[in-house]
């Protein structure tokens, strides 16, 4: 493996399962560390959260800024130009993660990757393409890129994934007709996808910490 991506951890050293989540465009991996407390899953105490922190690179988006980013973006939008060796870089740092946590003692099914915005989009390319099965694949607030390719590029072992997607109706960031397209798109090729829907913008609702909760507990058991 190359170096891994620095990580904020929570949980126990002995875990049974692990979550990789990944944190939105221009955040970091402590983004998410105060859901933490907020979930409920019967195997909570078995579980090890890692919030990986994206590298930093400039944004086209943003006006060429430099901050932490999974990929650069030109516009969040089905047809703009996507970077595809930023996305493949993350992809592979991902894939890292995932081996680091076998090599802890976690099996891949027993592992959900989870994201946020850009994150979700790399949890969800990354997912459909691992090798071996996984628990889950929480998408949050995002969108599938490059579906054209992973008709192509899909596992197998992951055609059966559960998928968790939730969006806001009033997200201005990533817009809800971009999301509805991607799960349309994985509903076309079969997937089990759990969508989900929320009056809210481009964040997380207390009644979608409990949706995710509910989840977790069906796929971590």
């Amino acid at each position: 493996m190359k170096d891994l991506l620095e990580t904020v951890t929570v949980g126990p050293d002995d875990a049974t399962y692990s979550v990789i989540w990944l944190h939105g465009l221009g955040a970091d991996g402590h983004d998410f560390e105060p859901v933490v407390p907020e979930l409920d899953f019967t195997n909570k105490d078995k579980t090890r959260f890692i919030f990986p922190h994206a590298p930093v690179r400039p944004v086209t988006i943003n006006n060429g800024y430099v901050m932490r980013a999974w990929y650069d973006l030109v516009a969040i939008d089905k047809d703009a130009p996507v970077d595809e060796s930023g996305i493949r870089e993350s992809e592979s740092q991902l894939c890292d993660l995932i081996t680091q946590e076998n090599q802890r003692g976690v099996s891949s099914a027993n592992i959900v990757l989870a994201g946020f915005s850009q994150g979700g989009a790399i949890a969800l390319h990354t997912g459909l393409r691992y090798s071996q099965s996984l628990a889950g694949i929480m998408a949050l607030s995002t969108y599938l890129p490059m579906p054209d390719k992973l008709v192509v590029e899909a596992s197998e072992s992951n055609r059966d994934i559960a998928i968790f997607m939730a969006h806001g109706l009033q997200d201005p960031v990533v817009p809800f007709a971009l999301a509805e397209d991607s799960n349309a798109f994985l509903a076309r090729n079969h997937y089990k996808v759990e969508w989900h829907t929320y009056p809210m913008d481009h964040s997380v609702l207390p009644a979608e910490i409990d949706d995710i909760s509910r989840w977790l507990n069906r796929v971590l058991s």
